[in-house]
């Protein structure tokens, strides 16, 4: 699992809250992830990442200061929306590939965006589809980086036709 480590001469009180929602977006994508693969109740996995991980260090990692709120947002939100937001990430996807078939960890990246694009429409389409892109970067270093663009960006021009994408 690949976390990012806040500069030492950096207080917390410091840092920009869209790094900190950087930070609930990265955190959001594990805990998805964490409950796609094992298991376990929304609720019950908020609670432990804001309890023993958010803003915390694990095993030698610190773990940068998230936006407690927004992290809340994006995983309750997937939650509670998966069974609309499968199809239409599905209908993203190349022919004949089913959403089942990606990696758990792009599943829970392409999940958190779609919720995002759907849902917090006060967030440029830009920065949430580069947000999910530097997500995806922090766990891959092949093509998915590019299928986390390419969805995103097909599902903004669906849901946010007159909002650009970042991509001209």
């Amino acid at each position: 699992m690949t976390t990012d480590h806040p500069p030492s001469s950096t207080p917390s009180s410091e840092i920009k809250s869209a790094n900190q929602r950087g930070a609930a977006r990265l955190a959001a994508v594990q805990a998805l992830y964490q409950m796609d693969i094992g298991g376990g109740g929304v609720l019950e996995i908020v609670a432990e990442y804001e309890a023993h991980r958010l803003g915390n260090e694990i095993d030698g990692e610190q773990y940068r200061p998230a936006d407690a709120a927004w992290f809340r947002a994006v995983v309750s939100g997937v939650v509670e929306n998966q069974r609309e937001l499968d199809p239409e990430i599905r209908a993203s996807l190349n022919e004949d590939w089913p959403l089942s078939r990606l990696d758990a960890t792009l599943r829970a990246i392409l999940r958190a965006g779609a919720w995002e694009l759907t849902t917090k429409r006060d967030v440029p389409v830009a920065v949430i589809v580069n947000e999910y892109v530097d997500v995806a970067r922090a766990f891959f270093e092949g093509d998915e980086t590019k299928i986390v663009n390419a969805v995103l960006d097909r599902l903004a021009r669906k849901y946010r036709g007159d909002q650009k994408t970042g991509k001209d």
